[in-house]
Order: C-alpha cells, then structure tokens, then sequence
C-alpha cells in the first residue's frame, strides 16, 4: 500500500509517500475496516522511528573531518544529541483515531474518501491512501 500525506491548501505533500505493507490478516489482498487500517498505519510507522532512533543512536561514527574539527574545538563527541525519545504506540493510535473522530484530517482510500472508523474497506497491494490534514481557519 502506498501512503500519501497532503495538508489542504498547500501545493507541497507534508511527507514523502512511503510505503506500508497490508495487515498480515489481509494479505495480498482482503478486508479490514478504516479503524484497523489507521492502526496498522500508525504502529508501522511508530516502529520505522524506533527503528530510526536505535540506529541513529549506535550506528554514529564520525568522518575523518568531524575528528579533526573536533581536535580544533577540544571536543570529539560522536553523541551531539540524545536519542532517547521515545513514542506510546497505543497512545499514538489513540491519537491519530481521536485526530479522525474530531474532523482534523480525511482519508482516501483508492480514490474515496472513507468517513466511517467501523466500515469495511477492501484493500490489495496496490492500494493508495491519502491522509489530508484539514486546516481551520481562525474563528470557524
């Protein structure tokens, strides 16, 4: 499945489409409501930043450069920043469930917008998903 994010009123995506496989329950081709698909989404994309944040926090070498830029500063850090943040996956599920429910973004699904957490949705490999984040203007 291919994930876009747009926000309404901007020209530019909000991110690069990724990729996501389909549920394993699904396979290759299947059902599952939008609830279960927003899940899904959000737990693939928490576990790619913990992924992310694992690597970043032991892969880190330095160049030859970085060395002999810190020789000049009196500093060799190869940690400039702590990466220990870290992210509830359920509460980041809660969240983007909650975000739908209040109106704060849409989602499109193989060219429909989809308005119902509980609806059956079928999907295939090819399925193309846009979250749009909706913008509200000042006052409304």
């Amino acid at each position: 499945m291919v994930v876009s994010t747009r926000v309404l009123g901007k020209r530019k995506p909000l991110l690069a489409d990724f990729s996501v496989p389909p549920p394993i329950e699904i396979g290759d081709g299947g059902e599952a409501t939008l609830r279960k698909i927003i899940e899904h989404i959000v737990r693939s994309e928490v576990a790619k930043f913990d992924r992310r944040q694992e690597q970043l926090r032991f892969d880190r070498v330095l160049s030859k450069s970085q060395i002999d830029r810190g020789v000049v500063s009196g500093k060799i850090d190869p940690a400039k920043k702590s990466y220990t943040q870290s992210v509830d996956v359920e509460e980041a599920v809660g969240a983007a469930l909650m975000g739908f429910i209040d109106g704060l973004y849409l989602v499109i699904i193989d060219a429909a917008e989809r308005k119902c957490l509980d609806e059956i949705i079928r999907l295939n490999p090819t399925s193309h998903i846009t979250f749009i984040r909706l913008v509200f203007l000042a006052g409304a």
